[in-house]
């Protein structure tokens, strides 16, 4: 197993810290992205308002359900696919109204043409992009949309990138989030970003750490001196010193593709 697969199927050994301490997204990008979608299928709006060509959503790498549970109740059918079966259960656990499946991005569960938008949040990073671009294109509904999303930490703050430095860059903050690569069939037509503040207990600033794969493949002692450090961040630092609560500035970057004629 690569570095990057270990990291990649590793939070499920940190499910709990993953739940509590990542963040949702934003409503205004759901929004945007759903009205991309609308716009993309005209011929289907008279049938759709009569119900009867409901929509399907997937969410791949879904894990917990951060983003899955910002598809529901769009009147589609919410799919998640998630390769950790302790993210499954979880997920499962929490949204009653989603079919959970086992699968990757490479290796999707679903019939050719079922889907009308594919979501990954937080997961193409983790992808082998020709092979995932190629099965997204296959379960796309023509005119189908894929949505790639992801939240990433504003580091003009000073002690956000402070923090940073104590725990490293992530996977997500090391790609290319602004121009993802994708690959034919399909090709890239809108990207947007979002701006938004994420409050924050001490206890969840400190899950969201324990939370990210590089902290969970430390030996204990080294993940025991980067917390230590963190602590000392938030009781030192002239923003974050006698504070419970915490501001997390985050920027949300969105970019979508389809497939080319």
């Amino acid at each position: 197993m690569t570095r990057e697969t270990e990291h990649a199927l590793s939070f499920g050994r940190a499910v709990g810290d993953y739940e509590l301490g990542r963040p949702s997204y934003p409503a205004e990008a759901v929004e945007w992205i759903l009205g991309e979608l609308e716009a993309g299928h005209p011929d289907d709006r008279p049938a759709r308002a009569a119900g009867t060509t409901p929509r399907t959503f997937v969410d791949v790498g879904a894990g917990t359900g951060k983003f899955t549970a910002s598809l529901l109740g769009h009147g589609a059918e919410v799919v998640a696919v998630e390769p950790d079966a302790a993210m499954r259960e979880t997920l499962a656990a929490k949204l009653a109204g989603v079919v959970t499946l086992a699968g990757t991005g490479e290796k999707l569960p679903l019939d050719d043409a079922s889907a009308d938008l594919v979501t990954f949040a937080q997961a193409w990073h983790w992808v082998d992009v020709p092979a995932a671009s190629a099965e997204v294109a296959r379960v796309l509904k023509p005119g189908g949309l894929l949505a790639l999303v992801w939240n990433i930490r504003d580091e003009s703050v000073d002690w956000v990138a402070r923090l940073t430095g104590i725990i490293e860059p992530s996977a997500a903050e090391q790609y290319d989030s602004r121009t993802p690569t994708i690959s034919a069939p399909l090709a890239p037509s809108a990207h947007v970003e979002f701006f938004w503040d994420n409050p924050l207990s001490r206890q969840q600033l400190l899950a969201m750490v324990t939370s990210r794969s590089y902290i969970i493949a430390l030996q204990p002692e080294g993940r025991s001196n980067v917390m230590r450090r963190v602590e000392r961040l938030l009781d030192e630092h002239p923003d974050l010193a006698s504070h419970t609560t915490y501001t997390m500035p985050y920027v949300t970057r969105v970019t979508l593709a389809r497939v080319t004629p």
